[in-house]
């Protein structure tokens, strides 16, 4: 056994070390917590690295999971093992990368790592964590073998995180899996204990993350960014010469690579996704599908896609039956195939994207109009879109012809992403922005809040009331798009997307409500701290004059509060 896993080593001595301010620091320093006990600092990354092979007996099977103490159920590993593992049909030799999304079990204990919390909240909300699933971030690597029986070398290195950092994980397995191929498991007893001394990962802050002789420097996102920027991480200077790699994101991928081949339709792609349609993409391998599972979900950022999203989707998933059945309409998912087999089995889902290999574009696409979803028949179907779908909104053909120079110009395409990004941010922004502006107007003002009452509700969400400001406070302000915006208005509020933002706004403006109820309180009690020590009596009339003139909950409510202020004046009388 290693000496970190016994706790014998301990991690660095500081935060400083490793992290460099980029916002003013926290109140308690993450390291501090992080320094409890070992391999805490590692779960605030990751939850186990697995190592998938291929069994002539059993199939595919997990090899190894570290650290030994990680817990996976037997259905979670089962996941894990299809996943990991590209369909046969796909072809991959050589080394493929790609990303997946499973189930966690239900009725897992609380991890001692639950304090890491605190950092989620100052991420913005397409970033938070969700707690009912992994991510499986995969190098595989499938090259000829002679020497076995099978005639191939088959396996896998997995991480296994809650993290949705695509970029960050992608470019770390870059670095060590093709080592690891070579080295086998020491050297990822090595790498882990190197993730057990990452500082925790606080959004705002410039973080430099050492991995086997590397330093990766990057910072994640915080909701105060403004939308649509990202603050620079530089590259190596003098003063920080180690650093070898500079990260410019956690979590965006290449969007204009993934959309390229359907980027005449990226307007309706992105109606589809904010209306939480059930959208499959059928593509030639996992590295594909995934990479266009994730830019179609993030197309819509900065709101949160409220829906499930499977990257890459197989027959042997846990949730393929419920998928899959033709029973009750589809539902609201994004999912990722390549198997041939769901060309016939998911045909009667309403909207399919049917690409092919994703390459760097070298000349303009020819456009393709939508097809009908009953010219669908194979997965050898010609690429494009199939779907009987008609967008609300008439076609911007500014973007189409912007994107269009670029690939002439030769446009670099992180240059075309960026454009992209913008264009898909100011549409969404555009159409959020009455709603935020309705939703605010729900708020009760703050002359309602009385400390002798309780907190006062927020007003109801009424549809016909939202549906009457957009005639003078719409997305006409900021979007020159024409088209049925109010019948997309009417269609959003009916989906998991509208449910899961308005469920958040709400939670946050109620939260506002109780700290400023809390904060009228708390003026209160230090005036009548103040009253009681120039005139007692006088106080013990009024407080009886007080619960007279009330209902019994808030007599209730005022007794415990004065109860406090007279406990107050006795401590200050004892001590002063």
């Amino acid at each position: 056994m290693s000496r970190r896993e016994q706790g014998l080593e301990p991690g660095p001595g500081g935060a400083e070390a490793a992290v460099e301010d980029a916002e003013p620091a926290e109140p308690e320093s993450p390291d501090q917590c992080l320094s409890l006990l070992p391999w805490d600092r590692f779960s605030a990354w990751l939850h186990c690295v697995c190592v998938v092979g291929f069994d002539l007996e059993l199939g595919q099977a997990v090899e190894v999971i570290y650290p030994p103490h990680s817990k996976l159920t037997d259905k979670e590993k089962t996941n894990i093992c299809y996943l990991s593992f590209p369909d046969s049909n796909s072809g991959c030799l050589g080394d493929t990368q790609f990303c997946f999304r499973f189930r966690r079990s239900p009725g897992r204990k609380v991890s001692l790592c639950c304090f890491l919390d605190q950092f989620d909240r100052d991420l913005p909300v397409y970033l938070k964590k969700d707690a009912a699933y992994y991510y499986g971030y995969v190098y595989f690597r499938q090259v000829r073998d002679k020497s076995l029986k099978r005639g191939y070398f088959q396996k896998s290195l997995v991480l296994i995180s809650k993290l949705p950092y695509v970029h960050l994980f992608r470019t770390m397995l870059k670095q060590i899996a093709p080592e690891y191929f070579e080295k086998s498991e020491a050297f990822l007893e090595a790498v882990c204990s190197d993730i057990d001394r990452w500082p925790a990962p606080v959004p705002g802050k410039v973080l430099q993350l050492p991995i086997m002789g590397v330093i990766m420097k990057l910072r994640i996102p915080t909701y105060r960014d403004k939308p649509g920027t990202t603050p620079i991480v530089q590259n190596m200077h003098q003063a920080d010469a180690q650093v070898s790699m500079a990260l410019p994101t956690v979590h965006e991928v290449d969007l204009f690579r993934c959309f390229c081949p359907v980027f005449f339709h990226i307007q309706m792609l992105w109606e589809l996704v904010l209306l939480g349609e059930p959208l499959v993409v059928m593509a030639p391998s996992p590295a594909e599908s995934s990479e266009t599972v994730l830019a179609l979900v993030s197309c819509i950022s900065p709101l949160k896609y409220c829906s499930d999203f499977r990257p890459y989707f197989t027959i042997h998933d846990s949730e393929f039956k419920e998928y899959t059945t033709r029973t009750q309409a589809p539902p609201s998912v994004i999912l990722g195939v390549t198997n041939p087999f769901f060309a016939k089995t998911l045909q009667h889902w309403p909207h399919i994207i049917r690409i092919g290999d994703i390459k760097l574009p070298g000349e303009v696409p020819k456009q393709v109009k939508v097809k009908k979803l009953k010219n669908l028949k194979t997965l050898d179907s010609k690429p494009g879109v199939y779907t009987s779908y008609k967008p609300y909104l008439n076609k911007d053909e500014e973007i189409v012809k912007q994107l269009q120079k670029g690939v002439q110009q030769k446009r670099p395409t992180e240059a075309q992403s960026v454009i992209l990004r913008r264009y898909f941010l100011e549409l969404t922004e555009s159409f959020i922005i009455p709603l935020e502006r309705y939703v605010a107007s729900l708020m009760p003002l703050q002359k309602c809040i009385s400390p002798w009452k309780s907190p006062p509700q927020l007003r109801q969400f009424s549809q016909d009331d939202f549906m009457k400001t957009l005639e003078k406070a719409g997305p006409q302000l900021t979007s020159g798009l024409k088209g049925d915006w109010i019948g997309l208005y009417r269609h959003f509020l009916k989906s998991p997307n509208f449910d899961g933002w308005f469920r958040s706004r709400q939670k946050e403006m109620t939260q506002k409500l109780e700290a400023l109820h809390l904060e009228a309180l708390c003026n209160e009690v230090e005036h009548e701290i103040f009253d009681s020590f120039v005139n007692p009596d006088l106080a013990k009339h009024d407080f009886v004059k007080q619960v007279q003139a009330r209902t019994d909950t808030a007599k209730e409510q005022y007794e415990i509060h004065t109860s406090l202020v007279i406990t107050t004046v006795i401590i200050c009388k004892t001590y002063l």
